[in-house]
């Protein structure tokens, strides 16, 4: 597919080199020679140094060949006017990047009008995950299925646990039969398990459940889960402000650290319920006098990464709350990941996971498309829902006689309102919605898990 991406900074190099990984043919355009060489420097991509919003320099750039314009510059307006001249001149599709809170709630007017296929907010993304990662305490990672109604959530398997030293497939008649291993993280390697997949003491697991069986699995793990009644969020930015907006509404109390004071009153007029206080939160003595070593979640989301990682490290030291911590820098993230900063949150590249979605589902292989896609496990593993087309290779046969490729395991069916954990006699029908776990990289359709 032929996809040009207008603004090349910190998400649009994330987009870029996703879909390079996916092989399209990538056009990268911006005003910034500097950030055009550093993307054609890592990535086999295409350089135009001009205006996105020039209809003039994007039929320079090839709009008239282009399948998609994604839209990813620091400016709402320019994205959208990009989007809307692409549509006009290159007859492509087009996803804008819109992060001001006032456009996002204008966003259904907005896409109709402008006639975009997709519009991402990557603030509002990130914080959808922070509110996951925060409605299952002991989770180091959530994804959600289904509409809501299945999760995969990561966790350490504890010493002590009943899971220790047992075979997979023992696991129905001694944990019960809501839960399903899909993923074993074992000294750096990554399993797909069957059956007889042992599971050990200090494993991280990814398992499949509803949100309604969460806490009595991990009862039963020997993980005690702890209800989150209140957060403090640093950095009073727009993700802290999108996060506190949807925690209130989940009646959690929120208290923001913020350093700037006409923020503060910003959003003391925007979140009201909110306590604002001005101030530095990586001032020590602050976090003392505000107790943050009893609050049951810290997010750490300021503008500075290094800010955010060392706000983090003081929090694992003193407490036990769960900690969120924000990292932007490509550079930062390995190192970041090895670090006891509780779990990382990155915008640029949940935003690609969206769009790598989205692009995946334009090639709409035998009427199945990609619902939802997550890279996982420094993106050896990808999970996908699949939703089942008519003419799907997969329709009507027992799932024992589907000659999977390797590293592939089906992990839930979704039917109308039930959730079905499959077996091998189960049958996919059209209209199902599937997930699958894999190391297979790049799954178009449900067909695409058959040899």
């Amino acid at each position: 597919m032929n996809i040009m991406i207008a603004g090349c900074g910190r998400i649009g190099r994330a987009i870029a080199g996703q879909l390079c990984e996916e092989k399209h043919e990538i056009t990268v355009m911006d005003i910034h020679q500097d950030a055009l060489s550093a993307a054609t420097g890592s990535m086999d991509v295409i350089g135009y140094n001009g205006d996105c919003t020039s209809y003039r320099a994007q039929l320079e750039a090839g709009v008239e060949d282009a399948d998609l314009m994604i839209a990813v510059t620091n400016q709402d307006e320019k994205n959208m006017l990009t989007c809307l001249v692409a549509k006009k001149a290159g007859k492509c599709r087009t996803i804008a990047r819109v992060r001001s809170p006032q456009y996002f709630q204008e966003i259904g007017y907005l896409r109709d009008e402008l006639g975009l296929s997709m519009a991402i907010n990557p603030e509002y993304v990130a914080s959808a995950e922070i509110v996951r990662l925060i409605q299952i305490p002991s989770a180091l990672e959530v994804d959600t299925f289904a509409k809501g109604r299945v999760n995969m959530i990561s966790l350490d398997v504890p010493e002590g646990s009943i899971l220790d030293g047992m075979l997979l497939k023992d696991m129905p008649s001694r944990v019960g039969q809501s839960a399903l291993i899909c993923i074993v993280e074992r000294n750096g390697q990554f399993i797909i398990p069957g059956g007889l997949t042992e599971i050990r003491a200090g494993d991280r697991i990814s398992v499949t459940l509803s949100l309604a069986d969460v806490s009595d699995f991990l009862n039963k793990i020997g993980i005690r889960a702890r209800r989150i009644r209140n957060v403090l969020i640093a950095g009073g930015g727009t993700i802290s402000y999108y996060l506190a907006k949807r925690l209130l509404e989940l009646k959690i109390d929120v208290k923001i650290i913020e350093k700037d004071p006409a923020r503060c009153e910003e959003l003391a007029e925007l979140l009201p319920k909110a306590m604002i206080i001005q101030g530095d939160a990586t001032d020590k003595a602050l976090l003392t006098e505000e107790s943050a070593e009893d609050m049951d979640a810290v997010c750490a989301l300021m503008q500075h990464d290094e800010e955010n990682i060392l706000l983090s490290l003081y929090m694992k030291k003193i407490s036990e709350a769960k900690v969120i911590t924000l990292v932007t820098r490509n550079s930062y993230e390995d190192i970041a990941g090895e670090l006891p900063i509780g779990q990382i949150v990155s915008p640029k590249k949940i935003t690609a996971e969206y769009i790598t979605r989205f692009v995946r589902s334009m090639h709409n292989e035998e009427g199945s498309d990609v619902v939802a896609l997550y890279k996982m496990k420094k993106d050896q593993v990808e999970s996908m829902e699949f939703h089942v087309g008519n003419d799907a290779r997969v329709v009507g046969k027992q799932l024992k006689d589907l000659a999977l490729k390797p590293n592939t395991l089906l992990t839930c069916i979704a039917r109308n309102r039930e959730i079905i954990r499959p077996g091998g006699r189960d049958v996919i029908c059209p209209g199902d919605s599937v997930v699958v776990v894999t190391t297979q990289k790049g799954l178009k359709s449900i067909d695409g898990i058959l040899k």
